[in-house]
């Protein structure tokens, strides 16, 4: 099945948006609200599944490659991972240092994940 980043982001129109940075076929970027954690993450497994690396573990070698050209992935970030007939979508949380922001970015990538 072919996935689009649009299918999933059009899931979270519902929810508070601070800023939306990025809208394009192959890269979505926004930040949201650490209150509205709960349903991104709601949302986000239904498309993509439970996050392959949750915040707290420490990234495989895998996780930092697959994120190498997004920005990477550290251990306090969430990542997400599923593989689609059209490429690999990823999406990552970034909390802010203030405890009140979290962006996500979301990729779809071309090629099948390992």
């Amino acid at each position: 099945m072919a996935m689009k980043l649009r299918d999933i982001s059009d899931c979270c129109v519902h929810l508070d948006v601070h800023e939306k940075r990025c809208d394009r076929e192959d890269l979505f970027e926004l930040v949201f609200f650490q209150s509205d954690l709960a349903e991104w993450e709601r949302i986000l497994s239904a498309f993509l599944e439970k996050p392959v690396k949750p915040s707290g573990k420490s990234p495989t070698p895998k996780d930092l490659e697959v994120t190498e050209g997004t920005g990477s992935i550290r251990i306090e970030q969430t990542l997400f991972e599923k593989s689609f007939e059209n490429g690999v979508i990823i999406a990552k949380f970034w909390p802010w240092k203030d405890g009140r922001h979290i962006t996500l970015r979301m990729a779809l990538l071309p090629g099948a994940s390992a």
